[in-house]
């Protein structure tokens, strides 16, 4: 039986056959209740959401060295995961090759290394890249990663305009809250552009950016915030590709989100409702866009990291449930849930599988996907819509003013806004006027810690560096270098880096020899603010 049926099963048992694809009110009060799937897409972007087909169950993970990542891939996927997320690890976030003195204890640690082309086929090796859909967090170094993916794909015969995903590459919210970064501002921009116009017009099915609220709300902000920074991104990045000349209609469509389930159940539902009906106004009404697609925020979602506690780990399988259920009232299009023990070390694997379970027991038994945004008409719910969508408003209006989104950045208008958010957040905790179960109240004295702690063997940082030493003797550095000068000239004449960073990744180039060549070009940005 396919997971379809399973799921319509699962829908007629529960509800009877009678039940609606959706919900309105027969005068249509206030406008709130347009049909899902219509303009402004308030209510969901499909008229029959999760009835047609199921959020795809997207857990992020990577760990260590490319071959147990790749074991852990198999695990999941076998345990009815139906999308790869990849987690990077620190050196290869920063660009760092795992050789390089800096990325001394650090290789494998929160993720994956990957520092080669080598490495990349490593990590997926057996897994079919045409029929497998794979998400990549990266963003500093999104372009090179992104380059050895497609060098793989087409290593492997993978025709590229197939190949399904999503790449990250969201250099703007690093400057705003994660803060790995690697070259300034309008070149990182640059190169985010580079990367939008090459899948545009070689890889159609492709994401080539996931505009991040995420670790803009794990950093501290509120959820208007959220919502108003991470649209405000989205919006740049489609300037820039104007002003390359882009048609908006070639590529708006193929821009996605990624936004944060927090603690609020009610407030994160009417986030993602808001978000839905900003974008398609200002699409449509702004930039002219005509396809309907392009119109459609699609839209990934992860619960909150910063809501989990150390203090009493099992209670973060309640947390991470209940954000998880905001994120499908809201009408995610995929969802990652996260593991109970991520406080306290990377999942395990029994973590990770309870994770995926709880998107599988929403999905198929607790009847919450049968109806298309269920809580729309909601007085409370419509109302908190309109507040968040009038708080992001007055935010689009402060940033214009101060002279667009890459000059509040070098104000630092935005980490200062978090920042002073955070503060009040903790200041709440710490008086109590927030309840955290578990650390400020419903406290266990004497709590043991019961639950299996993934550890990451030191043998990892070895494993890489040797790989590297290896490469490094095997390959053809007269080739290499070769194809080294022509990135390099590339970057000075401004030209797209794709076609010559696939080049360079195909004769053996490393993540790390290859940002040290674009630094030479676009410079290494420092924040020079305090905040």
């Amino acid at each position: 039986m396919s997971k379809n049926a399973e799921r319509k099963g699962s829908f007629k048992s529960i509800s009877g056959d009678d039940l609606k694809d959706f919900y309105s009110s027969p005068n249509n009060e206030k406008n709130y209740n347009i049909d899902p799937g219509s303009f402004p897409y308030t209510r969901g972007i499909h008229k029959n959401m999760y009835r047609g087909k199921l959020w795809t169950m997207r857990q992020f993970s990577g760990f260590s060295t490319p071959e147990k990542t790749n074991e852990r891939y198999k695990y999941l996927l076998k345990n009815g995961q139906t999308g790869l997320s990849v987690a990077y690890d620190m050196p290869t976030l920063m660009g760092y090759d795992p050789d390089h003195e800096l990325s001394s204890g650090e290789v494998g640690v929160c993720g994956v290394n990957v520092a080669s082309l080598q490495d990349m086929k490593i990590l997926f090796d057996g897994i079919d890249l045409e029929k497998i859909s794979v998400s990549q967090t990266i963003n500093g170094p999104a372009i090179i990663l992104f380059a050895f993916y497609v060098a793989l794909a087409k290593k492997n015969g993978i025709d590229i305009s197939k190949l399904r995903g999503t790449l990250q590459n969201d250099a703007l919210k690093e400057y705003m809250a994660q803060k790995e970064w690697i070259f300034p501002p309008e070149p990182s921009v640059k190169l985010v552009v580079d990367i939008i116009e090459y899948c545009s017009e070689n890889m159609p099915l492709y994401n080539p950016v996931s505009v991040s609220g995420y670790h803009i709300r794990e950093a501290g902000s509120t959820a208007a915030q959220e919502l108003a920074f991470t649209l405000n991104n989205g919006f740049a990045y489609i300037e820039e590709c104007l002003e390359r000349g882009l048609k908006i209609d070639n590529f708006a469509h193929r821009l996605s989100f990624f936004f944060n389930a927090h603690m609020d159940f009610f407030e994160e539902i009417a986030k993602y409702r808001a978000a839905r009906r900003i974008w398609a106004n200002r699409l449509k009404n702004r930039y002219g866009a005509k396809n309907e697609s392009s119109l459609k925020l699609k839209f990934h979602t992860q619960t909150a990291g910063c809501s989990l506690t150390a203090q009493q780990p099992e209670n973060n399988i309640v947390r991470t449930a209940f954000e998880a259920m905001s994120a499908v009232l809201g009408g995610t299009n995929s969802l990652h849930t996260n593991s109970l023990d991520e406080t306290l070390a990377l999942p395990s694997e029994k973590a990770a599988k309870i994770a995926l379970r709880t998107q599988q027991i929403l999905a198929f038994e607790t009847g919450v996907p049968n109806v298309a945004d269920p809580l729309g008409g909601s007085w409370y719910i419509e109302e908190l819509t309109d507040k968040l969508e009038k708080q992001a408003m007055k935010y689009f209006e402060e940033i214009q003013e101060m002279g667009g989104t890459v000059q509040a950045i070098e104000d630092g208008y935005f980490q200062k806004k978090i920042a002073e958010s955070a503060s009040i957040y903790q200041e709440s905790i710490d008086s109590k006027d927030r309840i955290i179960v578990g650390v400020n109240d419903f406290v266990e004295e004497d709590e043991e810690l019961d639950i299996e702690i993934l550890k990451i063997s030191k043998d990892a940082q070895n494993t890489q560096e040797n790989k590297i030493k290896n490469l490094r003797k095997d390959r053809n550095d007269e080739i290499l270098n070769k194809k080294m000068k022509k990135l390099s000239d590339a970057c000075k004449k401004d030209l797209n880096l794709v076609p010559f960073l696939i080049e360079v990744a195909e004769a053996g180039g490393t993540v790390g020899e290859i940002v040290e060549i674009m630094k030479k070009v676009y410079g290494e940005w420092e924040e020079s603010f305090g905040i």
